[in-house]
């Protein structure tokens, strides 16, 4: 799923399929750009003076508990490996599904977890399996069928883990001798094609991604992989996001990496809505921009960005990447995730960048730390920009998501529930009329009803507080992930309403509708049931925002063959019908709606 995977030499250079970030900067100059007072630096690092004499509270062995959970029921059986099924299956429809939804829900995400005798260490690390709801005049057919990726037919074929993952590193051929296997160590290691994250679309066509240089053609019909397509065939770059977003003419913008002599780079890319013929793919793409990183060693890692109308968001957060420890991870035997950690002592930076022009703003718009994966939507309003989000205050949560801590049990269970940090909806809001005369350390946002803060503290320098996008009893559902709104009508627009699920487990145990004005919420929960992303579609004749339905795929482990594609109301958020379908399916991440109507 994550994008720091070995690369392959170039030009004379070694590149990796790493996502990009800022230096670290020194205590004081940090705690300076948040505008502190000298006073205030000397409590500061006094505070931190105490918490470095106890540094064993926060290793790894005894990690800081974010909460105090008891009695979580194991989930085990969603990350349990299960056969693909390629024919269409017919569902039982319990309730109603409307007549009006004519199309295909596509959803992506691990469903194998085993090659062989050998294991994946890590969630994210599953052999990419694609599933397919057929939804028509009430009825729904289900298929899956596993992504034809090399790194899925290499392993099928020597039936044992060849090309390493995110957290996983590739097992020693045992017909090598042992001289063999120890030079094979400093071979520069294969990036893996493993597309388990998203669907998306360039052009039309459909694709599966993760965050390598490697996207797969998928057929939405079928879901057989029709095409490999590499990135750095069209653009210097060595990776791209599984979250682009698109204009309303099919204009795609998304961010990507690169290395070059000078360092690493964060590139800004802009796909054609259109294909000269038939057969071409990213043809036309070009990089808008691209911003150099400080650090050339320790860059950041970016799951997505953010895009108003005129604008792209990129959110530099500091949970960083050491390089040096995932070049060399081959030879030390260490996966891509012993080389992320979370460095509390940066601050986050959000840069903007210009969609016409590819021209980055001078002014640096900063934020205390925080570790964001989701953006919920971007707009620009009377010489604002408003970016609303999902956040927590540490970055550590990933090495949470092993395989065996999501097969645990009992206080083990609970153990690492209550190491990980709750993730909830902020917004901040970015003036954008920085010039010479704006005055220094007073808020420049004067909308109405808003608690988020903007002070400039320096030149070309703002520091942002955010607003809380929730209430008080968002805190009982373990927080919101997993956001979407009605993207095709409102992103990069005033909005209301954004869904998500709750996380009152490792996973989404709860679906959630949040309303903005008045910090409202609507909550759809059964005991014992898991629910995934919820996808939001708009009915066809839709006069108001939440005119439509959501649709999410709600896993069942402690009940055998009995998952659902759940469809609710997206105006009242209940329930109108769901699809129970006969076969085992694991807790994925991400999916898309096409309609064929």
């Amino acid at each position: 799923m994550w994008a720091c995977v070995g690369g392959s030499e170039s030009e004379g250079e070694y590149k990796f399929q790493c996502h990009l970030g800022e230096a670290e900067a020194s205590e004081e100059q940090v705690n300076r750009d948040n505008g502190l007072s000298r006073k205030s630096m000397d409590t500061v690092t006094a505070q931190k003076g105490r918490s470095r004499g106890n540094k064993k509270s926060k290793s790894r062995k005894n990690p800081k508990h974010f909460t105090d959970v008891h009695g979580l029921p194991c989930i085990e059986k969603i990350v349990t490996s299960v056969e693909d099924t390629p024919e269409p299956i017919s569902t039982r429809i319990v309730g109603t599904i409307p007549n009006w939804i004519n199309g295909n829900f596509l959803r992506n995400g691990p469903g194998k977890f085993e090659i062989g005798s050998h294991g994946f260490n890590h969630w994210f690390d599953g052999m990419a399996l694609l599933h397919q709801f057929k939804i028509s005049n009430g009825q729904v057919a289900y298929k899956s069928r596993f992504l034809s990726s090399d790194s899925y037919q290499s392993n099928k074929e020597q039936n044992r883990i060849v090309v390493s993952e995110f957290g996983t590193i590739t097992m020693p051929d045992p017909c090598k001798n042992f001289f063999q296997r120890f030079l094979s160590r400093f071979e520069l290691p294969k990036p893996t094609d493993n597309a388990n994250v998203s669907f998306v679309t360039y052009k039309g066509d459909f694709y599966v991604s993760t965050e390598t240089n490697i996207m797969h053609k998928v057929d939405p019909e079928t879901l057989e992989t029709t095409q490999k397509v590499d990135w750095s065939k069209f653009i210097a770059v060595n990776g791209a996001t599984a979250h682009p977003h698109t204009e309303p003419d099919g204009t795609a913008y998304n961010m990507g990496n690169s290395y070059g002599t000078k360092g690493a780079y964060y590139n800004i890319i802009r796909v054609p809505p259109t294909k000269e013929v038939e057969e071409e793919t990213l043809e036309g793409t070009t990089v808008l921009c691209s911003i150099p990183a400080e650090d050339k060693t320790k860059p950041s890692y970016y799951h997505s960005f953010a895009m108003s109308e005129n604008y792209v968001v990129f959110i530099e957060q500091p949970i960083k990447m050491d390089l040096l420890k995932i070049a060399t991870g081959k030879l030390t035997r260490k996966s891509i995730s012993e080389g992320l950690t979370w460095n509390p002592r940066l601050n986050t930076v959000l840069h903007l960048i210009h969609k016409q022009t590819g021209k980055v703003s001078s002014v640096r718009y900063l934020a205390k730390p925080m570790s964001t994966f989701h953006q919920i939507n971007a707009y620009e309003e009377d010489a604002f920009l408003i970016i609303d989000l999902c956040a927590s205050d540490d970055g550590q949560a990933i090495a949470n998501y092993n395989i065996q801590n999501l097969r645990k049990s009992g206080e083990a269970l609970d153990e690492v529930y209550n190491t990980l940090c709750r993730v909830f909806p902020r917004r901040f809001v970015l003036p954008l009329n920085i010039d010479p005369s704006t005055p220094y350390n007073q808020n420049l946002i004067d909308l109405p009803d808003c608690t988020a803060t903007a002070v400039l503290t320096g030149k070309n320098k703002v520091f942002c507080t955010h607003e809380d996008l929730h209430g008080e009893d968002l805190h009982k559902y373990g927080g919101l992930e997993f956001p979407q709104i009605n993207y095709g009508k409102y992103n990069t627009h005033p909005y209301r309403y954004f869904y998500g699920c709750g996380f009152r487990h490792l996973v989404g145990d709860t679906l959630l509708k949040m309303d903005i004005q008045g910090k409202q919420m609507k909550v759809w929960e059964r005991p014992g049931l898991y629910p995934s992303e919820p996808i939001f579609v708009p009915s066809p004749d839709a006069t108001e925002e939440d005119d439509g339905v959501i649709l999410s795929v709600v896993i069942t482990p402690n009940k055998d063959k009995s998952t659902f594609l759940l469809v609710l109301d997206a105006k009242t958020f209940e329930e109108l019908g769901r699809a129970v379908v006969p076969v085992n399916i694991p807790y994925g991440f991400h999916g898309t709606f096409t309609s064929t109507a």
